[in-house]
């Protein structure tokens, strides 16, 4: 057990360090720079390069970073003056996991009492319907959501705020957009587990022991249907709570997708790198727990890891 859980932090590390080495070597190869939209004379671009060692060799940048990065230090924006990294993160991200929150909560647990629905309804006009609605939503991309519900909500008629982080009704449409698709793929992920599931001989043999339907669905059934859903809601939570990049510009969050945004923009090295570590490491984090996890829930693997 614990030295399963030491491979897999070992492991999350690796792909942490991995991948902000690529970020880093890739941003550099992008043609242009954080002061070359800036109407500077030599000079002074070369003094601003100075400031924050652009003007050094690449793997010496690459190092000092590195270096940096350990201590807790994201640095300085280079281009909003005085702008700390860290401190930018740390204002921004609580919009994003506020709106993020309330998501993933309608996400699984919308999904999987609809996923339950459509799988006691099996081959009924029910399933057939959600499974229909399931479907549609996950093909449409949340900004194409986010766009007809502001159309519909908001210009046609005005019931909901367009844009904005104030009170409740600037999260609905926010909500709405960022978990629709979430929410149908846990649904069908759901229905078609629990479907299989529910078919199996010791679903059989509780049925016969007189075990109640509640019994046998939830304790029985669901238990060992949650294990995929699970992996999926891991990078799911990352993803959601560190900001939906699109979504944020539409309704205008404050949030940090809003700023990872303006980083690429702006060419804003630091920036970027800066929010793509927390971001990586938000997901690294939710997979680690995920894998946690499946430990608790099916013995199974707790057996296995075990034997190893």
């Amino acid at each position: 057990m614990y030295k399963y859980i030491g491979k897999r932090f070992i492991t999350s590390l690796l792909t942490i360090w991995v991948v902000i080495t690529i970020t880093f070597f890739l941003m550099r190869l992008m043609p242009g720079g954080p002061f070359d939209g800036e109407k500077l004379n030599v000079q002074i671009k070369a003094n601003m390069e100075a400031k924050y060692g652009l003007d050094k060799p690449l793997l010496e940048q690459y190092g000092q970073y590195m270096k940096n990065l350990v201590q807790g230090d994201f640095g300085e924006s280079m281009v909003f003056k005085g702008r700390e990294v860290s401190e930018t993160i740390s204002t921004s991200f609580p919009a994003s996991a506020k709106i993020g929150m309330v998501a993933v909560a309608i996400a699984i647990a919308g999904g999987i009492i609809l996923g339950i629905l459509a799988a006691l309804k099996d081959g009924k006009w029910p399933d057939k319907l959600i499974v229909v609605i399931a479907t549609l939503c996950t093909t449409i991309p949340s900004f194409v959501i986010g766009a007809v519900l502001i159309y519909v909500l908001a210009v046609r008629f005005g019931i909901l705020p367009a844009t904005g982080f104030g009170g409740w009704k600037n999260y609905v449409m926010p909500c709405i957009a960022l978990s629709a698709s979430s929410l149908s793929f846990i649904t069908r992920l759901t229905r078609s587990k629990l479907v299989d599931v529910l078919k199996s001989d010791y679903i059989r043999t509780a049925k016969a022991k007189g075990l109640s339907k509640g019994t046998v669905i939830f304790k029985h059934a669901l238990r060992n249907s949650l294990i995929p859903i699970i992996t999926y809601v891991g990078p799911l939570i990352a993803s959601i709570l560190t900001g939906s990049f699109v979504t944020e510009k539409i309704f205008a969050i404050p949030g940090l997708g809003n700023e990872f945004v303006q980083s690429v923009t702006n060419r804003d090295y630091s920036m970027l790198l800066g929010v793509t570590v927390f971001y990586c490491t938000m997901l690294i984090f939710f997979t680690f727990i995920v894998d946690i996890l499946y430990v608790v829930i099916d013995p199974r693997i707790k057996l296995q890891n075990a034997e190893v």
